[in-house]
Formats: C-alpha cells, structure tokens, sequence
C-alpha cells in the first residue's frame, strides 16, 4: 500500500505527539473539576488557569479576556449572533465578507431571518476585500463587522489592523475569524482593533474539539450556552482540560518553530511551481504571493476538473482538496472562488487546495508535484482524446 502523503493540513492537521502524550498525561493525572474546591479541583484549575493565561500572551490579551469553547463553529456563531443579539438595540446591520467560513456565513443566514440585515462585502480575483467598499458599507446602524484573517481555501489575507482602525470611533463590534492563521501568524488583538476573535486548536497540531474566543472586556455578547458558573458565567459545561492542555502544548510548539514553519512552507510552494512550470502544466496560482497565509496553495489547473483530479491524485496516496472541508461532501462550487472569479467561470471547477503542515518534508514535496503534473498530463490528454 501506498504511503499517503498528506496535503490538506488546512482542514485539519495531524495531533503532535507531545501534546497527544500531554493529553493523555492530563486525563490520567488531574481528575479533578476546576470547579471543585478541593484539592483535586485547585490542581486542576491551575492547569486550566496557566493555559489560559499562555493564550491570552500568545495575542495580546488579558487572561480573562479568554473563553475556551469546543472549537472554530462555536467561536464563530458565538461571537456573531452573540454580537447581534446583544447589540440590536444599536442598529441591526451587519458587515461581512461573501468569502467567509461556513460558521460565520451560516450565523449571518440565521440572523437574517431574525430580521438583521447583512452586507456581504465582494473580493477581488486575489480574494481580497476593498477598503473603499467596506467604508461604503458602514452606516450609523452597523452593530457588527465579522472579516476572516485568512481565507481557508485560498489563503487569502484581509486588510484587517486597517479595518480595525477605521472602526476605532464607532460603535460596530469587530470579529475576526482567525483559525487558519493562529500560531502560524503572530496576532495582536490590541494592534488589530478586533473585539472577537475565533480560534481552534486542530489547525494547529493540537486536538479536535477545542479552541476558544477572545472577548474585549466590556464586549456586550450574549452566550449560548446556560448551566453551571464556567468561563466566568459565560459558557457553560466542564472545562475539557486535558484538550486545552493538548491545545496549549501545540501552540508552544508551533509559537518556537513558525518562522522557520511560515519560510519552509513558502518554499513548499515554489518548489511545486517550478516543478509544475518543468513538466509543462497549465496553471495558475490563485491569490497574491506575499499576502496569502503561508500553508495554503490554490492552483488552477487549466482544462482539468477537479472531480477527477482529487480522486485520481487519491489513488496515487496525494490528499490534497478543492476547498473547505466543512463542503468537501457537497457538489455545489466553492463560494470562495465564485466570489474571486465570478459564477460561470471554468477556474471554479479547475482549482486544486494544496496545504502544507507537520511532517511534510521537501522530499514529500517534490514527490507530490511530480505526481500531481503526471495526473493532470494524463487527464488532460484523455480530454483532447475525447475531443
């Protein structure tokens, strides 16, 4: 059997195993609930108490500005109808891009239909949104602005510090969902200007199920969530330690080698397009060079559909995708690249998802991009066959 070589780390990315060993270190060891008095309970929150204090440094915030949640959805939904529902007395139009994840996009659907109002902000074909339109868009009655930091299908970034202080004066609530960019990019959220701001830890090399939401203190938010005293009342439900401690160990990790990280995986890519380039292909490589997140490499290949691509590139162990894999299930295109490229443009249905994380090696790198050039050769070939 074929060794897979794994590209679709934007998905979701391969536990470390010091923080799977943290995990399990924890779920044996501190069996207490934080929310006990005891001294099981006291050891156990200490643990929680540290990792939090770890992830607010890690973005600039105050520890109490941190509340952990199961993931990047519940970051999401929590920090974009809890903004509107909170503040709706304020006004009742919303700002946000139409190239958002499905957490976001599918909350702002929701709040719709509780009679919000949303602009979805066009991008660029490099999947960037215009400052001119954004401030064209706020109004007096704008409660909320909900841009990702980083785009998960074609890693586009967002002007989002610029944003930020143009919202400095007014009354509109700033989120930024950022799980594709945590750890990999130093964040800020001071420097930022966000109020929100989304994070999951299996992007990172921690585990699936936990991540949480910075709240500016003072944020007006409504939570979900309603049970016992947690998160300083705010989200209900027993803490999941040994995850937050799995998340924790991550980041450490990744905070020490992202530079050397962010530098091996923009080698990554031209390393694949030079092969690319030799071999003969037609392609093209979506969004700007210096202003897509390191990790993620869109490239269109020319004439070639992307059904056929994914399973034949399976067949020869490449996991690689054509977009989020929140869709991944789904037959309707990409949202994001209809945004950039427009409904009944060919790139939609021609656009590979490369993404690049823990384990992979130049060797691994080059060995994919000679596959992948002989696997859209071939199916090219059996098209002009066809024709």
């Amino acid at each position: 059997m074929k060794k897979t070589i794994y590209l679709d780390h934007a998905a979701t990315s391969p536990i470390h195993p010091d923080a799977s060993q943290v995990m399990l270190d924890v779920m044996t060891s501190e069996y207490g609930n934080p929310s006990s008095i005891h001294a099981a309970g006291r050891s156990a929150r200490k643990k929680l108490d540290e990792a939090r204090q770890f992830f607010a440094e890690e973005i600039g915030a105050q520890e109490r500005e941190i509340v952990f949640t199961s993931g990047g959805t519940e970051s999401d939904n929590t920090a974009v109808i809890g903004a509107a529902l909170a503040n709706a007395a304020n006004g009742r139009h919303i700002i946000t891009t139409s190239i958002e994840h499905h957490a976001v996009l599918h909350a702002m659907e929701y709040l719709e239909k509780k009679g919000f109002q949303v602009t979805y902000l066009p991008v660029n074909s490099e999947g960037q949104i215009e400052l001119r339109d954004f401030e064209e868009a706020l109004t007096d009655e704008t409660i909320l602005v909900s841009v990702m930091y980083g785009n998960n299908e074609v890693g586009a970034l967002q002007p989002i510090a610029e944003i930020g202080q143009l919202l400095k004066s007014h009354q509109a609530l700033f989120h930024t969902d950022a799980v594709q960019a945590f750890g990999l990019i130093p964040l800020d959220v001071r420097e930022l200007g966000v109020d929100l701001l989304s994070v999951s830890a299996h992007k990172i090399n921690g585990p699936r199920g936990v991540g949480f939401l910075y709240v500016k203190e003072g944020t007006k938010l409504e939570f979900p969530f309603h049970g016992g005293e947690q998160e300083r009342k705010r989200r209900a439900g027993t803490e999941n330690l040994a995850g937050i401690a799995g998340f924790k160990e991550a980041l450490a990790i990744m905070r020490a080698e992202r530079i050397d990280k962010a530098k091996l995986y923009r080698d990554f890519k031209e390393t694949m397009a030079a092969i690319f380039q030799k071999n003969g292909l037609t392609f093209e490589i979506n969004g700007s060079a210096d202003q897509t997140l390191p990790h993620v490499f869109s490239v269109r290949f020319f004439g070639v559909q992307i059904e056929q691509l994914l399973m034949n590139l399976d067949m020869e162990g490449i996991a690689v995708s054509s977009g989020s894999a929140c869709t991944a299930g789904s037959v309707a295109p990409s949202h994001v690249l209809v945004a950039m490229f427009g409904e009944d443009h060919p790139g939609i249905t021609e656009t590979l998802r490369i993404s690049f994380g823990l384990g992979n090696n130049q060797a691994e790198i080059t060995q994919a991009a000679e596959t992948i050039s002989q696997v859209v050769l071939r199916l090219a070939k059996r098209k002009e066959e066809r024709v």
